[in-house]
């Protein structure tokens, strides 16, 4: 539930815009920090306290888990995969495609070991000798 301050400042304001625009957050970029916020963008006054905590507490979960696998790609990607930490060669948005390749490349070896079947057919065949 949202505090009785929170509501009557809520209450007392009314808002034609809740959201700062673009030009008021670039003016105010070099006093604020805005850091994380939460990813569907609701209003946060407009939510339960409950509601706005669970926002930004999941934004904030996010953003650290996002600065983790960052900070494990920097250090080490060869220590990294040593230890299955490979998630980036699984993450879709990371190598979109990735499977149409992968179909791909099965596809190419399968036609490799077929020719290499068929050189070594041919190459049998020419160093068998002649029946007479």
């Amino acid at each position: 539930m949202r505090s009785a301050k929170v509501q009557a400042a809520v209450a007392e304001v009314h808002l034609e815009r809740q959201a700062l625009s673009r030009e008021e957050i670039g003016a105010l970029d070099h006093v604020f920090d805005f850091g994380a916020h939460t990813s569907p963008h609701p209003i946060l006054p407009t939510c339960t306290d409950a509601e706005a905590r669970l926002e930004i507490e999941g934004s904030r979960a996010e953003v650290e888990l996002l600065t983790i696998r960052i900070r494990l790609l920097i250090c080490s990607i060869d220590k990294a995969e040593q230890i299955g930490l490979d998630w980036w060669k699984y993450d879709h948005h990371l190598s979109p495609g990735k499977q149409a390749l992968s179909a791909e490349n099965d596809d190419l070896r399968k036609q490799v070991r077929a020719l290499e079947r068929q050189l070594a057919s041919v190459t049998r065949r020419r160093s068998a000798p002649a029946s007479r």
